[in-house]
């Protein structure tokens, strides 16, 4: 099942550039054990959208408490809803 969070950041862009290349690693190994859908920032620094494959909230939260962002307290606030893919288009999907 997927769960979706919505995260805010705190307002500090030097400390988030200083912590992502660990959240990016952490990143990575969640989607290679088949633990994330999808991921990425709001081009507005507000935070993020992270989907995680997951059996119950809890798990999910567990995923985002490990989070090196977390940890380090980048993420400010955050709500996780389990949320059900309808359509997908992968060809509108950057990895840049």
């Amino acid at each position: 099942m997927k769960f979706a969070a919505l995260i805010e950041y705190i307002c500090d862009e030097a400390r988030i550039n200083e912590v992502r290349p660990r959240h990016r690693q952490y990143l990575r190994r969640l989607l290679d054990e088949g633990k994330l859908a999808v991921s990425g920032p709001f081009t507005d620094g507000w935070g993020a959208l992270i989907v995680y494959e997951a059996n119950t909230a809890e798990e999910a939260e567990a995923y985002l408490q490990a989070d090196p962002f977390h940890q380090a307290g980048i993420f400010v606030r955050w709500t996780i809803r389990p949320w059900n893919t309808v359509m997908a288009n992968r060809e509108l999907f950057s990895t840049d």
